[in-house]
Protein backbone atom coordinates (compact mmCIF):
# COMPACT_ATOMS: atom_id res chain seq x y z
CA UNK A 1 0.00 0.00 0.00
CA UNK A 2 2.93 2.40 0.44
CA UNK A 3 4.25 1.78 -2.79
CA UNK A 4 1.13 2.44 -4.13
CA UNK A 5 0.76 5.48 -2.53
CA UNK A 6 3.98 6.93 -3.07
CA UNK A 7 2.98 5.49 -6.98
CA UNK A 8 0.12 7.81 -7.04
CA UNK A 9 1.24 10.52 -5.80
CA UNK A 10 4.95 10.62 -8.10
CA UNK A 11 2.18 10.23 -10.94
CA UNK A 12 -0.16 13.11 -10.14
CA UNK A 13 2.63 15.31 -9.61
CA UNK A 14 4.03 14.52 -12.85
CA UNK A 15 0.57 14.64 -14.14
CA UNK A 16 0.48 18.46 -12.64
CA UNK A 17 3.26 19.50 -14.69
CA UNK A 18 2.59 18.30 -17.87
CA UNK A 19 -0.89 19.60 -17.52
CA UNK A 20 0.48 23.33 -16.35
CA UNK A 21 3.41 23.75 -18.66
CA UNK A 22 1.17 24.24 -21.66
CA UNK A 23 -0.46 26.90 -19.37
CA UNK A 24 2.19 28.46 -18.32
CA UNK A 25 3.57 28.73 -21.84
CA UNK A 26 0.41 30.14 -22.63
CA UNK A 27 0.53 32.59 -19.72
CA UNK A 28 3.80 33.78 -20.90
CA UNK A 29 2.65 34.60 -24.41
CA UNK A 30 -0.18 36.30 -23.34
CA UNK A 31 1.68 38.51 -20.92
CA UNK A 32 4.62 39.66 -22.88
CA UNK A 33 6.40 42.37 -22.03
CA UNK A 34 6.07 45.59 -23.38
CA UNK A 35 9.51 47.18 -25.09
CA UNK A 36 10.36 50.49 -24.85
CA UNK A 37 10.68 52.56 -28.35
CA UNK A 38 13.84 53.78 -28.88
CA UNK A 39 14.02 58.20 -29.31
CA UNK A 40 10.68 58.07 -28.12
CA UNK A 41 8.55 61.12 -26.62
CA UNK A 42 5.16 63.09 -28.22
CA UNK A 43 6.96 64.71 -31.40
CA UNK A 44 3.11 66.39 -31.61
CA UNK A 45 2.66 70.16 -30.78
CA UNK A 46 -0.43 70.53 -28.99
CA UNK A 47 -0.71 67.26 -27.96
CA UNK A 48 -0.31 65.35 -24.63
CA UNK A 49 -0.17 61.72 -23.34
CA UNK A 50 0.27 58.89 -20.51
CA UNK A 51 1.13 55.63 -20.20
CA UNK A 52 -1.26 53.38 -17.92
CA UNK A 53 -0.59 53.20 -14.52
CA UNK A 54 0.62 49.49 -14.50
CA UNK A 55 2.93 50.27 -17.02
CA UNK A 56 4.42 52.88 -14.65
CA UNK A 57 4.85 50.89 -11.84
CA UNK A 58 6.90 48.80 -14.28
CA UNK A 59 8.99 51.89 -14.67
CA UNK A 60 7.93 52.62 -18.03
CA UNK A 61 7.48 56.59 -19.29
CA UNK A 62 5.98 58.32 -22.12
CA UNK A 63 9.28 58.52 -23.46
CA UNK A 64 8.77 54.77 -24.03
CA UNK A 65 6.12 55.32 -26.80
CA UNK A 66 6.09 57.75 -29.75
CA UNK A 67 3.29 60.15 -31.25
CA UNK A 68 4.80 62.14 -34.39
CA UNK A 69 3.22 64.11 -37.04
CA UNK A 70 3.71 62.29 -40.64
CA UNK A 71 2.18 63.88 -43.97
CA UNK A 72 -1.01 65.19 -42.70
CA UNK A 73 -1.68 62.49 -39.98
CA UNK A 74 -0.11 61.34 -36.95
CA UNK A 75 2.20 58.09 -36.27
CA UNK A 76 2.03 56.01 -33.02
CA UNK A 77 4.18 53.13 -31.81
CA UNK A 78 3.85 52.08 -28.47
CA UNK A 79 5.93 50.47 -26.22
CA UNK A 80 3.58 50.97 -22.91
CA UNK A 81 0.02 51.04 -23.62
CA UNK A 82 -0.06 54.91 -23.70
CA UNK A 83 -3.68 57.39 -24.38
CA UNK A 84 -2.55 60.48 -26.52
CA UNK A 85 -4.82 63.63 -26.50
CA UNK A 86 -5.39 66.78 -28.48
CA UNK A 87 -5.20 69.78 -25.43
CA UNK A 88 -7.71 71.57 -27.55
CA UNK A 89 -9.96 69.50 -27.89
CA UNK A 90 -12.05 69.56 -24.76
CA UNK A 91 -15.31 68.59 -26.22
CA UNK A 92 -19.02 69.11 -24.58
CA UNK A 93 -22.69 67.92 -24.78
CA UNK A 94 -23.44 66.07 -28.00
CA UNK A 95 -20.27 65.73 -30.15
CA UNK A 96 -18.55 62.88 -32.44
CA UNK A 97 -14.27 61.85 -32.44
CA UNK A 98 -13.58 60.07 -35.18
CA UNK A 99 -10.03 58.77 -37.12
CA UNK A 100 -8.91 56.12 -39.52
CA UNK A 101 -6.17 53.62 -38.29
CA UNK A 102 -3.77 52.01 -40.49
CA UNK A 103 -1.96 48.90 -39.29
CA UNK A 104 0.56 48.33 -41.95
CA UNK A 105 2.17 45.00 -40.20
CA UNK A 106 -0.68 43.75 -37.87
CA UNK A 107 0.83 42.20 -34.99
CA UNK A 108 4.33 43.27 -36.52
CA UNK A 109 5.58 44.14 -32.84
CA UNK A 110 3.79 41.48 -30.97
CA UNK A 111 2.60 37.97 -30.48
CA UNK A 112 -1.08 38.32 -29.98
CA UNK A 113 -3.88 41.38 -31.39
CA UNK A 114 -3.77 44.56 -29.95
CA UNK A 115 -6.08 47.51 -29.39
CA UNK A 116 -5.97 51.11 -30.76
CA UNK A 117 -8.94 53.46 -31.50
CA UNK A 118 -11.04 56.54 -30.07
CA UNK A 119 -10.81 57.78 -26.42
CA UNK A 120 -13.30 60.25 -25.42
CA UNK A 121 -14.55 61.93 -21.50
CA UNK A 122 -10.77 61.97 -20.56
CA UNK A 123 -10.50 63.82 -17.27
CA UNK A 124 -7.88 63.71 -14.71
CA UNK A 125 -5.87 62.26 -17.39
CA UNK A 126 -2.43 62.85 -16.03
CA UNK A 127 -3.20 61.84 -12.28
CA UNK A 128 -3.16 58.02 -10.88
CA UNK A 129 -7.04 57.70 -11.13
CA UNK A 130 -7.92 58.78 -14.79
CA UNK A 131 -11.47 59.01 -16.48
CA UNK A 132 -12.15 58.56 -19.89
CA UNK A 133 -13.89 55.92 -22.16
CA UNK A 134 -12.18 54.52 -25.47
CA UNK A 135 -13.54 51.71 -28.55
CA UNK A 136 -10.61 50.49 -30.05
CA UNK A 137 -10.47 47.82 -32.89
CA UNK A 138 -8.25 44.38 -33.07
CA UNK A 139 -6.87 43.19 -36.28
CA UNK A 140 -8.52 40.16 -35.75
CA UNK A 141 -12.33 41.15 -36.16
CA UNK A 142 -12.81 41.94 -32.69
CA UNK A 143 -13.16 45.26 -30.71
CA UNK A 144 -13.56 46.65 -27.41
CA UNK A 145 -15.90 49.50 -24.96
CA UNK A 146 -13.89 49.93 -21.84
CA UNK A 147 -13.32 52.70 -19.34
CA UNK A 148 -11.22 53.88 -17.05
CA UNK A 149 -12.45 55.21 -13.71
CA UNK A 150 -11.00 56.70 -10.27
CA UNK A 151 -14.08 54.84 -8.58
CA UNK A 152 -13.83 51.35 -10.30
CA UNK A 153 -12.82 48.46 -7.88
CA UNK A 154 -9.06 47.91 -9.89
CA UNK A 155 -9.54 51.36 -12.00
CA UNK A 156 -11.33 50.16 -15.30
CA UNK A 157 -14.48 48.82 -16.33
CA UNK A 158 -15.34 46.95 -19.62
CA UNK A 159 -18.52 47.26 -21.25
CA UNK A 160 -18.01 44.76 -24.26
CA UNK A 161 -16.44 41.39 -23.44
CA UNK A 162 -13.48 42.68 -21.53
CA UNK A 163 -9.69 42.49 -22.58
CA UNK A 164 -10.40 39.48 -25.21
CA UNK A 165 -12.93 41.94 -27.10
CA UNK A 166 -16.39 41.39 -28.83
CA UNK A 167 -16.23 39.91 -32.59
CA UNK A 168 -18.14 42.00 -34.92
CA UNK A 169 -18.31 41.90 -39.16
CA UNK A 170 -17.55 45.28 -39.50
CA UNK A 171 -14.40 45.28 -37.90
CA UNK A 172 -11.82 44.66 -40.21
CA UNK A 173 -9.55 41.21 -40.21
CA UNK A 174 -5.86 41.36 -41.63
CA UNK A 175 -4.85 38.26 -43.91
CA UNK A 176 -2.22 37.43 -41.35
CA UNK A 177 0.76 38.75 -39.35
CA UNK A 178 2.69 41.60 -40.82
CA UNK A 179 -0.63 42.17 -43.27
CA UNK A 180 -2.04 45.35 -43.56
CA UNK A 181 -5.07 46.44 -41.90
CA UNK A 182 -7.30 49.46 -41.69
CA UNK A 183 -10.11 50.54 -39.46
CA UNK A 184 -12.32 53.47 -39.49
CA UNK A 185 -13.35 54.35 -36.07
CA UNK A 186 -15.91 56.91 -34.31
CA UNK A 187 -17.35 57.59 -31.02
CA UNK A 188 -20.14 59.52 -30.44
CA UNK A 189 -22.29 61.23 -27.11
CA UNK A 190 -25.94 61.83 -28.81
CA UNK A 191 -28.94 63.16 -26.77
CA UNK A 192 -28.85 60.12 -24.24
CA UNK A 193 -27.21 57.64 -26.25
CA UNK A 194 -23.17 56.87 -26.94
CA UNK A 195 -22.12 54.79 -29.75
CA UNK A 196 -18.96 53.26 -31.46
CA UNK A 197 -18.68 53.22 -35.14
CA UNK A 198 -16.09 51.04 -37.32
CA UNK A 199 -16.15 51.10 -40.59
CA UNK A 200 -19.55 53.17 -41.06
CA UNK A 201 -21.74 50.42 -38.79
CA UNK A 202 -22.53 50.77 -34.71
CA UNK A 203 -20.79 47.98 -33.20
CA UNK A 204 -22.21 49.08 -29.57
CA UNK A 205 -24.31 52.11 -27.72
CA UNK A 206 -25.37 52.49 -24.36
CA UNK A 207 -27.00 54.96 -22.84
CA UNK A 208 -25.39 57.65 -20.93
CA UNK A 209 -26.56 56.52 -17.67
CA UNK A 210 -25.13 53.02 -18.19
CA UNK A 211 -21.86 55.18 -18.36
CA UNK A 212 -21.51 57.52 -15.90
CA UNK A 213 -21.41 57.08 -11.93
CA UNK A 214 -19.83 55.00 -9.66
CA UNK A 215 -17.03 52.63 -10.83
CA UNK A 216 -17.97 54.52 -14.62
CA UNK A 217 -16.50 58.00 -15.86
CA UNK A 218 -17.60 61.42 -14.11
CA UNK A 219 -18.89 62.87 -17.13
CA UNK A 220 -18.62 62.48 -20.80
CA UNK A 221 -17.20 65.89 -21.37
CA UNK A 222 -14.01 65.98 -21.66
CA UNK A 223 -10.97 65.92 -23.39
CA UNK A 224 -10.28 63.52 -26.89
CA UNK A 225 -7.79 61.67 -28.60
CA UNK A 226 -6.65 58.13 -29.44
CA UNK A 227 -5.71 55.07 -27.35
CA UNK A 228 -3.28 52.20 -28.11
CA UNK A 229 -2.13 49.17 -26.54
CA UNK A 230 1.21 47.94 -25.52
CA UNK A 231 4.07 47.10 -28.59
CA UNK A 232 1.33 48.77 -31.06
CA UNK A 233 2.31 50.19 -34.40
CA UNK A 234 -0.68 52.19 -36.54
CA UNK A 235 -0.82 55.20 -38.57
CA UNK A 236 -3.76 57.47 -38.11
CA UNK A 237 -5.13 59.92 -40.31
CA UNK A 238 -8.13 61.73 -40.19
CA UNK A 239 -8.39 63.09 -36.76
CA UNK A 240 -11.22 65.23 -36.13
CA UNK A 241 -13.61 66.55 -33.25
CA UNK A 242 -16.78 67.96 -33.96
CA UNK A 243 -20.38 69.48 -33.02
CA UNK A 244 -23.36 68.31 -34.63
Amino acid sequence: MRTTTRFTRTTLAALAIAVASPLTLLHAQAGEESIAVKDGGILMAGWKGVVDAAEARRGLKITDAKIQKMGSGMHVTTGPATTYWDASKKMTGDYMVKATFNESKYMGLNNHPHPYGIMIAGNDLESESPNFLYCAAYGNGKFIFRGFSSTAPRGTFAMSAGRAGDDHPAVNKAAGKDQPVTQEIAMQVKGDKVSCMINGQEVASYPKADLIGEGKVKTLDGYVGVRFGHNTDAHVSGFAATKP
